[in-house]
């Protein structure tokens, strides 16, 4: 998936990759079956893993046919440590993420993606790397005044969401006809163009486009915790494995909390692609709990 027309920053710390490769390919590419207590020693035997994932910046995108993004760092540093230096990726629509994890297209899913109930029960999630929050991008100046989910409901704005993304839930417990989209410039290009007034989506994200295409017409507004039926959706994205894949996912998950119990290491590697301590995760928010829905 590319970013259509998007011109985005290389960031310093994506180049100084050393001899750890990240290379984006498009086909479909099966990893090998191999039982899943040997997958770990099989990935560090071959020193490569596949990863997919589904061009949301800065989170993992392509860049020049290279992939980049704050999650695809984390990987870079995380996996080196577990001798596996080699990231491949697999480009996929977001919807298509979790399918392709189980029929094993890839090792892991790289797209900071929402650890909820219903992915739960399909895959396994790794600890929360990002806090996040949601934003609505509108044409310049906002002019139906949106501020949240619940503002959109009420005006019957057209509303923009991507396929498979948590925005698309939002929508549809609230009852909010939503145009499908299959990318962040998409959603964009949907607001631009007029076939929607409002594209949903995680506030990073949406900051990431705004700065990188200032010839765009549209603003960002304020971040918010979007309540639905009375609860604030308090989320967080994590690394997806697969549901077996216990060895590898414990092994990632003791690097992660060396990285995200050090906010200066954290911000080191995730600081370039616009990620602050707002979105260091919450301890007390942890994967069990976002599972089970009690969070």
């Amino acid at each position: 998936m590319h970013f259509r027309g998007t011109s985005v920053r290389r960031s310093s710390l994506a180049l100084a990759s050393g001899a750890m490769i990240l290379t984006a390919v498009t086909g479909c590419t099966s990893t090998d079956n191999t039982d899943s207590a040997d997958h770990l020693q099989s990935l560090q035997d071959k020193g490569a893993i596949t990863v997919g994932f589904a061009g949301e910046a800065p989170y993992s995108f392509e860049e020049n046919g290279q992939l980049t993004g704050a999650t695809v760092a984390l990987h870079r540093e995380i996996f080196s440590r577990l001798g596996i230096d080699t990231v491949e990726g697999v480009n996929a629509d977001f919807g298509s993420l979790i399918p392709g994890l189980q029929a094993n297209r890839f090792d892991a899913v790289s797209a900071g993606m929402s650890i909820l109930p219903k992915r739960c029960e399909q895959a396994a999630f790794g600890d929360p790397e990002f806090n996040y929050t949601t934003a609505l991008m509108v044409p310049t100046g906002n002019p139906k005044n949106l501020t949240d989910m619940e503002s959109v409901a009420a005006s019957g704005a057209k509303l923009a969401t991507m396929t498979g993304a948590i925005e698309s839930d939002y929508a549809d417990t609230l009852a909010i006809p939503a145009v499908q989209v299959a990318s962040p410039q998409d959603g964009m290009d949907a607001v631009t163009s007029g076939r929607a007034d409002v594209f949903a989506l995680t506030a990073i994200s949406l900051n990431w486009m705004k700065n990188n295409n200032p010839g765009a017409a549209v603003d960002v507004t304020d971040s918010f915790v979007a309540t639905i039926n009375g609860k604030p959706q308090v989320g967080a994205g994590a690394t997806v494995f697969r549901t077996d894949d216990t060895e590898l996912r414990e092994a990632y998950n003791a690097e992660l909390a060396k990285i995200t119990s050090d906010p200066q290491k954290y911000l080191e590697i995730v600081g370039p692609f616009g990620f602050t301590e707002k979105e260091l995760p919450d301890p007390e928010l942890t994967t069990d709990k976002l599972c089970s829905g009690t969070a």
